[in-house]
């Protein structure tokens, strides 16, 4: 099949292409220069914000599916400029969900945990969304245009998302591993419940769910453990051995841009259910996590 995904230079878009690329005839789509390994993919430079690229990259490229999981996902510089988070997160998947329909092609659009106000976590999917700030505002808006405009459509929300991989950005999981071996203190959210999602993880759920089924609507494809940031910072320590100072801190004592969910997570039984590719409990990422530090090259 011909696929697209959207985002191919972010965590969960690299993963997905390195899948996709054996069976699949795929055009990676992202913003600048192309930071994936070399690969059986094609490339496209596009921009979710400027309206246009991105349609017009699909349309070309004559899609059957698409993977749409780029985003601005840095939370408060959303908050700082709004309306760039609304053209990449609602107008980017507008673009994304125009180009599905006209093609009729199947799209799963990446969506997040945000879109909930962490009052009452974990959430299914069907709990109401209550999005507060422009990331989780502006991520909403982009589910209901992938679900209002392209008819054959998923939404697939995930959390928290890292990676080890060579290439793949900072995240939270990277900097404990980083600072810690370091001899530096982590500082950590004790009152923010989280589902962290290992990338690649979330990468199989969401290949599976975009060409494996014909499921239509949202589902949770987070990892499998909710946790505070405190506790998730402590796991990520002991499996790699690294000894340390890990500081609780409360959001609120933080200055923080953008609000952030409190009880927040995600409820993953309906994916268990449906998938081949089960979300992995905590433990079983961090092994993966794990060995694909272990296998970056030395610095």
């Amino acid at each position: 099949m011909r696929v697209a995904v959207t985002g191919a230079n972010g965590l969960l878009g690299g993963e997905a292409v390195a899948l996709l690329a054996p069976a699949h005839e795929v055009l990676a789509v992202g913003r600048g220069a192309c930071r994936l390994p070399p690969g059986r993919h094609r490339w496209a430079e596009a921009d979710l914000g400027d309206g246009r690229s991105v349609e017009r990259a699909l349309r070309e490229f004559r899609a059957e599916a698409v993977l749409h999981a780029g985003a601005m996902t840095d939370v408060d510089a959303c908050e700082r400029d709004p309306e760039q988070a609304w053209r990449v997160n609602a107008g980017g998947t507008e673009q994304v969900a125009r180009a599905c329909r006209a093609l009729g092609a199947r799209l799963v659009a990446v969506s997040t945990d945000y879109v909930f106000d962490g009052e009452a976590g974990p959430y299914r999917e069907e709990d109401v969304p209550n999005p507060r700030g422009a990331y989780a505002r502006s991520k909403r808006v982009g589910e209901e245009a992938a679900l209002l405009l392209a008819p054959d459509c998923a939404v697939a929300r995930v959390a928290v998302v890292y990676s080890g991989r060579p290439g793949a950005k900072s995240t939270f999981a990277t900097q404990i591993v980083e600072r810690l071996s370091r001899g530096e203190p982590v500082r950590a959210f004790c009152d923010q419940l989280v589902s962290p999602t290992l990338a690649a993880n979330a990468a199989a759920m969401t290949c599976e769910l975009l060409l494996g089924t014909s499921y239509r609507g949202v589902l949770h494809t987070s990892g499998a453990t909710v946790v505070d940031r405190v506790e998730f910072a402590r796991r990520v320590a002991a499996r790699f051995g690294l000894a340390g100072e890990i500081v609780p801190v409360r959001v609120a004592d933080v200055q923080l841009a953008s609000p952030r969910p409190l009880r927040s997570g995600l409820v993953v039984d309906r994916a268990r259910a449906l998938l081949r590719a089960q979300p992995l409990e905590l433990a079983a990422q961090l092994d993966r996590f794990h060995a694909e530090w272990q296998a970056r090259p030395a610095r």
